[in-house]
């Protein structure tokens, strides 16, 4: 796997993935960013909770459950001095579905966060991640009603 990240002025950069894929990553105000893009930590916050979301849905699906939606919220706590690495995550899990298993579901997370997500596996050696799960069963006539 590769990225390149190429500084576009001030304090933003554009970050490539070997995909094909970019996104801007830029600084807060008070370091000389322009607020263009996300931090960069906030991107490692938002790739460790699509990671785990990738897995969940990937694990519900190969289980055969009727799952038409997955939200996971992220809330990390940083050290106070540098480096400033993530002492705490919490993921919050909101999966819609018609007839979920709640089982199932909770499986889907326990096993993302400990076996097959390897941004929280990584994140673990600084941070206590936890988790809460949220399983919704979707309106038939409004299956996203639930966001």
């Amino acid at each position: 796997m590769k990225a390149r990240v190429k500084w576009i002025g001030d304090v933003a950069f554009v970050a490539e993935s070997e995909s094909g894929h970019a996104v801007v990553v830029d600084g807060a105000p008070e370091a000389g960013g322009r607020n263009v893009g996300m931090r960069p930590m906030e991107l490692v916050l938002a790739g460790t909770a699509a990671c785990s979301a990738f897995d969940v849905v990937w694990i519900l699906k190969r289980a055969r459950q009727a799952v038409i939606d997955c939200v996971v919220d992220a809330d990390g706590e940083r050290a106070p001095t540098e480096p400033k690495v993530f002492t705490r995550i919490h993921l919050r899990y909101r999966v819609t579905g018609r007839g979920l298993d709640r089982h199932q579901v909770e499986r889907a997370v326990r096993l993302s966060k400990e076996k097959y997500c390897s941004a929280t596996a990584m994140l673990a050696k600084t941070a206590e991640v936890t988790y809460d799960v949220t399983v919704v069963e979707a309106d038939a006539a409004n299956p996203r009603a639930a966001e």
